[in-house]
């Protein structure tokens, strides 16, 4: 608290000008110089003087300098929030002086897992491009969870509650799921798995609630496959490998597939929704939150 509140007088007492901030929060969204660079249409050696003159007038460095690319430091995240702020205010200001104040403009970064992504935000995000053409939304669908903290995204969609101490979150949705195979296949009487491949999760995620379940049901089956991604197991089930686990909208998507009765229904999965608390005043943010609880079934608004 009490390094923000030194960077607030700083920032208001330095003179430092709008265009000084851009080049921060394009180092910040972009992790590198040179993405940050293409992004202001700047070359990057001007980026890195006008970052090097912006450290210097708040006496603080703002970014941490890694083998990955530009991290924010305390101070710099500290800085992120008023410089957010600012940024909407200019661009409100240059929506009121062109007569255009209803529009929306920016971009925003989405993370989740490649199903949910491909299956279910890709329409809402089609409808969302379609009311606000001026947003731009990167869909980065990854295994890993990408930190809403270091700004490696603005919202995040998960299976299992967010621990970041800074991130707004809430339950958005229960997913059920079940069991698939390629359709016309013989499995109305599988037993305990005879002669039966499994298509699983890989190690990594091993002892998910849907994976362990199937192997416990299925004893004696064989594993045929393993993967990460739900949506390369749908497709190897389609292509008639074994059976899978999978989400009902990816499963009931996909015209090759059928449900199987293994005379009770897996467990579902919660997905969670999260983003940074500096962003919950992000006009262009508030509007996809609308959007996600109006198809998606969220109560309430964070």
């Amino acid at each position: 608290m009490h390094t923000c509140m030194t960077l607030s007088g700083v920032i208001r007492g330095s003179g430092m000008e709008w265009s000084d901030l851009r080049v921060f929060l394009a180092i910040a969204r972009e992790g590198t110089l040179g993405a940050a660079a293409r992004r202001l249409e700047q070359t990057q050696p001007t980026m890195g003087r006008r970052l090097r003159a912006l450290e210097d007038a708040v006496g603080h460095k703002l970014f941490q300098r890694t083998s990955a690319g530009f991290v924010l430091t305390d101070e710099g995240s500290a800085v992120l929030a008023h410089a957010e702020r600012m940024e909407e205010e200019a661009l409100a200001i240059a929506r009121r002086l062109t007569g255009q104040e209803q529009h929306l403009e920016g971009g925003l970064r989405v993370t989740s897992s490649d199903w949910f992504g491909a299956t279910v935000l890709t329409p809402l995000l089609a409808e969302f491009a379609q009311t606000h053409p001026r947003i731009t939304v990167e869909l980065l669908t990854e295994a890993r969870f990408l930190s809403l903290s270091r700004r490696e995204a603005d919202l995040a969609f998960r299976i299992r509650p967010f621990d970041e101490p800074d991130v707004i979150s809430r339950k958005l949705l229960h997913t059920p799921y079940a069991v698939y195979a390629r359709r016309g296949g013989a499995f109305s009487d599988v037993g305990e798995g005879e002669d039966t491949a499994l298509l699983a999760l890989d190690s990594a995620f091993a002892g998910f609630p849907d994976d362990s379940w199937l192997q416990t049901r299925l004893p004696k089956a064989r594993i045929a496959f393993r993967s990460n991604s739900r949506l390369v197991q749908a497709r190897m089930c389609a292509q008639g490998l074994g059976l899978a686990v999978l989400p009902v909208p990816l499963g009931d998507s996909l015209g090759e597939l059928m449900r199987v009765d293994l005379g009770e229904p897996p467990p579902g999965r919660d997905t969670w929704i999260g983003y940074h608390r500096d962003l919950r005043r992000l006009a262009r943010l508030r509007a996809l939150l609308d959007l996600v609880a109006l198809r998606l079934g969220a109560s309430g608004q964070a």
